[in-house]
C-alpha cells in the first residue's frame, strides 16, 4: 500500500475506504458455518445475550463476542432494530408500485433515487429489470393517504413515465433471517 502524508486526507480517506473494503471481501470469503449460525440467530433475535448466543451456537462466550464484533465491523452485520406490526402501529395499507421512468440518464435517475430516499412512506426501493425500472414497497395509513402520497410526493418527483399499483391484502411469510446454504 502507498504511503500518504498526514496532509493528504483526502487521500487517506480513500486509503481506509479501499482497506475496508478489502476487509468486507476478505471476511466475506474466510466466514464460516459457525459465523452464519450466529447471524441467522441474531436476525431471528437481536436481543439474544452473547451468553445465550454463545450456547446456541456452542462457543464460549468471549469468542463468540470476537466473532460478533469482527461482523459488526466488517458491516456485515449493520445494526439492530424492533420488529414492529405495521397493522397495529397504524399504517396497514401495503402498496407496492411499479415506477417507470421516462429516460435513464444520469442526472434524472440520481434525482429520482435521492427523492425517493427522503419518502418516509417508501420502506423498500428495487432497482428492476423488465418493464419497470424500480419496484417500491409503500406503507400507509389507508386509501386516502395513498391517494395524497401519489398526488403531492410521487406525481412532484420529475422523469417518471408511470406508475402501477398493486395492494396487498394479506402477507403470507415475512422473513428477516437469510436461508442457511
Amino acid at each position: 500500500m502507498p504511503r500518504h502524508s498526514a496532509a493528504a486526507s483526502g487521500k487517506n480517506c480513500v486509503l481506509y475506504q479501499e482497506r475496508l473494503t478489502d476487509w468486507q471481501n476478505l471476511l466475506r470469503l474466510v466466514m464460516d458455518a459457525k459465523d452464519r449460525q450466529i447471524i441467522r440467530l441474531l436476525q431471528q433475535d437481536g436481543r439474544l445475550t452473547n451468553q445465550q448466543l454463545s450456547e446456541q451456537v456452542n462457543l464460549s462466550p468471549s469468542p463468540c463476542l470476537r466473532r460478533v464484533r469482527l461482523l459488526e465491523e466488517a458491516g456485515v452485520i449493520q445494526g439492530y432494530a424492533a420488529i414492529v406490526d405495521q397493522r397495529l402501529y397504524g399504517l396497514p395499507v401495503t402498496a407496492f408500485i411499479r415506477v417507470r421512468l421516462e429516460r435513464h440518464g444520469r442526472d434524472l435517475v440520481r434525482q429520482f433515487e435521492e427523492a425517493i430516499r427522503q419518502l418516509d412512506e417508501v420502506m423498500d426501493c428495487h432497482l428492476l429489470t423488465g418493464d419497470a425500472d424500480y419496484l417500491l414497497r409503500v406503507i400507509v395509513a389507508d386509501l386516502e393517504a395513498y391517494e395524497v402520497f401519489i398526488r403531492r410526493k410521487m406525481h412532484a418527483i420529475a422523469g417518471i413515465a408511470s406508475l402501477d399499483t398493486t395492494f396487498a391484502y394479506g402477507v403470507v411469510k415475512s422473513s428477516r433471517t437469510f436461508p442457511s446454504g
